[in-house]
């Protein structure tokens, strides 16, 4: 039996100051401040103007603000060093962060449903001249944003998520300024509930995705996208390869799939050439860049079943 552990020389997940997204840091950082001048103006203007659409809005910013925030973290994180006591970092710690914060985000789409539904039936008086002036500030804001991030989402699939966040924040951004000059030229206050009612239903959908993503990390599920039933086919089909049992694949953040397998060698097999060519079959075909094999000759195999008898 030998074990042996296998990564190639390009590791997806690399140090800040060489990654894609670590060069678009600073972008990231600037739309953060951006989203989060947004926030505390929508939610003075919104209680000033008893706009509930405006506060519904602030609740989209904070989701999307929140998101970005924790990609950054991400960004830092992956540039430190794993430690004795953690020998994967604290990859994971941006897992967290996200289920709990796919949990507030869902409270507030509740939250704001349930209070666009009674203003619906009984609509208070809203102040349209605050909510229009907020909303094209607003506006204009995820637009300065959305050309901070244009260069870099191109690169990083990081940056990316964080422009089309933005993009839902502009669209959001649209439906409030709507809403408040619907009401300054008719008068018809229940198209700030409608507002909040559609800036509530933006918030769900990716929310929902986000809980159960960093649920499944957290479950340690097959990644997205990852066939078992192929990654053991592939194994199976190395050179020297006859058999694989305890195949195992799980994320440990984004961007970075682990598997681990006890792979059975032939008479003839040499162990450097079947590690070289799962490491980089496996990295290729599957976008798994870290794996851990245990060679096993066909002798081990049958004293490990013997001693699964003698446990049971």
């Amino acid at each position: 039996m030998v074990a042996a552990s296998t990564e190639p020389t390009y590791p997806r997940v690399v140090r800040h100051s060489h990654s894609a997204a670590g060069r678009h840091a600073g972008s990231l950082a600037a739309a953060i401040g951006i989203g989060v001048v947004i926030l505390v103006v929508e939610l003075v203007a919104g209680r000033l103007a008893n706009s509930l659409a405006l506060l519904a809005d602030a609740g989209h910013v904070f989701a999307d603000v929140s998101g970005m925030a924790l990609s950054l973290v991400a960004i830092r994180i992956a540039a430190r060093p794993p430690s004795d006591g953690r020998s994967f970092g604290l990859y994971r710690l941006e897992m967290v962060a996200a289920a709990v914060n796919a949990v507030l985000l869902l409270v507030i789409a509740i939250v704001v449903g349930v209070e666009a539904a009674r203003r619906f039936v009984d609509p208070p008086d809203v102040q349209p001249g605050i909510v229009v002036a907020v909303a094209a500030a607003a506006l204009i804001g995820n637009v300065v944003a959305l050309r901070l991030l244009a260069g870099g989402q191109r690169e990083s699939l990081t940056v990316r998520g964080a422009y089309l966040e933005i993009a839902g924040d502009l669209l959001g951004s649209a439906a409030v300024l709507v809403a408040g000059l619907v009401i300054a030229a008719t008068g018809w206050r229940p198209a700030d509930a409608v507002a909040s009612i559609v800036v509530a239903v933006l918030i769900v959908p990716r929310t929902v995705v986000l809980l159960r993503d960093s649920v499944d990390v957290l479950l340690e599920a097959t990644p997205k996208g990852i066939e078992m039933a192929d990654v053991e086919r592939h194994i199976r089909e190395a050179p020297g390869v006859t058999d694989v049992h305890d195949l195992h694949a799980w994320t440990i953040t984004s961007g970075m799939n682990v598997v681990s397998a006890h792979v059975v060698l032939g008479e003839d097999a040499k162990p450097g050439d079947i590690l070289d060519h799962l490491a980089t079959c496996l990295s290729a075909d599957f976008d798994i860049n870290h794996s851990t094999f245990q060679l096993e000759t066909p002798e081990h195999v049958i004293w490990e079943a013997r001693a699964d008898q003698a446990r049971h």
